[in-house]
């Protein structure tokens, strides 16, 4: 198996568009400017028409500024823009949609520190655009070629209805015959842009909902809450006797669960629990899973028993969305918590998975720790590394060689894989096999050659 991913070389967007610190390049309101009007100048020659672009943002102080640069960017260029506010990921890409909005724009930094802030644009179908489209429109950013507004502006427009739209939306993915009366449900909202609909969505439908995380102060998105602090989630589900707790991201396009017992259940155990579901359902979109490099190989074999294939691609959900459009499949996600229901929705959204596991739940009147009991993990261990550069792998001297090495000896029982952050400068060492003591072992030593070489320590 190849373990070693390349990583393209981009000038500002990266695997998730566009992020960084705040006043920092990219993530300047200069480059903002110019990117509204560069995707405005992109849509316009592509479509011939009127240009009306959604912009959405979640919690973060910055999300004023880059939401304000954006906005005049488009309007200089005549186009209209539409304002929702904080709002999910998925949200925008839904509304862009709904809207018939030439595109949308989300201004989040997912699960990174308030600190930073990112932008990421939809099409007007609700899907992120491809590599080539948002290489062109940086080469319009960075090209140097002024870009001459027309002489009418365009205007702005805030939607005052965008968050009971998405609420709407999601309840009709839920099961008209099923409610969640009975089930006391635990939500984590990360003080992020599900604050205000998460809480909602689950109380119309029937739970008992406790939150955690619903209290933005522009500041402390992400802060001990979270899909990136699970413990909290945990203590406060089995403190209050819950049937389940749901953590999201500071975008909530991603979700990971714990059960009754305060297990953790991740994009994995999910995947495993939704396929057999949609199998016995008969709506299993050509009997195959997408997820990526990252997920477990007992979720594979797994699915081989079943007679279904799993379908790998590059780490991104917008990977495997492309790879789920492009074989016809419906169900994929990533062991981290992007999980996709093309079915339903056009990119990750942790709060429509939650429907479908709820919805599960109280179908088959069981617990999540039994659901997610199907699969028994292999031992994983992920190191993230701070690095300095982004060399690539094949020219660390004695990597390549330590690599297959290790391969050998794991042989067919395991998997290493290296890959770079495409939104931070880390190196991701990940090494999965049936011996906890072999992989932790390969993992510290590949990491260590890593970090010899291009760790922030090593100069």
């Amino acid at each position: 198996m190849n373990s070693l991913s390349e990583f393209p070389e981009r000038k500002i967007f990266g695997t998730d568009g566009i992020r960084g610190v705040t006043n920092t390049y990219p993530m300047t309101p200069e480059i903002s400017l110019a990117l509204g009007k560069a995707l405005t100048k992109y849509l316009s020659e592509k479509t011939g028409g009127n240009v009306k672009i959604l912009v959405g943002k979640d919690t973060r102080l910055s999300g004023y500024v880059f939401e304000q640069a954006i906005a005049s960017g488009i309007t200089s260029m005549g186009a209209d823009v539409l304002l929702v506010g904080p709002l999910p990921t998925p949200a925008i890409a839904f509304l862009t949609s709904n809207m018939r909005a030439t595109a949308g724009v989300v201004i989040s930094a997912s699960h990174n520190p308030y600190t930073d802030n990112g932008i990421k644009i939809f099409d007007s179908t609700g899907f992120k655009l491809p590599d080539e489209t948002e290489m062109e429109i940086e080469n319009m950013v960075l090209g140097g070629e002024r870009i001459i507004p027309p002489p009418l502006t365009g205007k702005a427009k805030r939607i005052e209805d965008a968050v009971g739209r998405y609420i709407v939306f999601l309840k009709n993915t839920f099961p008209k015959d099923l409610t969640l009366d009975g089930l006391r449900v635990v939500v984590d909202c990360a003080n992020g842009a599900a604050y205000k609909v998460a809480p909602i969505i689950f109380q119309e439908l029937g739970a008992q909902v406790i939150t955690i995380g619903t209290e933005p102060d522009g500041t402390n998105i992400n802060v001990d809450c979270g899909s990136l602090k699970p413990e909290i989630l945990s203590q406060e589900v089995v403190r209050s006797g819950s049937d389940i707790g749901i953590a999201l991201d500071g975008d909530a396009d991603r979700v990971v669960f714990c059960d009754e017992n305060g297990n953790e259940v991740d994009g994995d155990h999910v995947l495993a629990i939704c396929s057999s579901e949609m199998m016995e359902a008969g709506i299993l979109s050509t009997d195959t899973v997408v997820a990526t490099q990252m997920s477990n190989m007992a979720l594979e074999n797994y699915l081989n028993k079943k007679g279904l294939k799993l379908e790998r691609t590059r780490v991104g959900d917008r990977y495997v969305v492309e790879a789920m459009r492009k074989l016809g499949a419906n169900l994929g996600g990533e062991k981290s918590g992007h999980l996709l229901f093309l079915d339903h929705s056009t990119t990750g959204d942790g709060l429509l998975a939650s429907l479908q596991i709820l919805s599960i739940m109280k179908k088959k009147g069981k617990p999540l720790s039994e659901l997610a009991g199907i699969i028994d993990m292999f031992p994983q261990i992920l190191n993230s590394l701070e690095i300095r550069e982004k060399k690539p792998f094949e020219e660390i001297p004695g990597l390549v060689e330590l690599v297959r090495e290790s391969e050998d000896i794991l042989g067919d029982k395991g998997r290493i894989n290296l890959r770079y952050s495409g939104t931070e400068l880390l190196a991701r060492v990940m090494v999965e096999g049936e011996s906890e003591t072999l992989i932790n072992r390969i993992a510290s030593r590949v990491s260590s050659v890593i970090s010899e070489n291009i760790g922030t320590g090593n100069p």
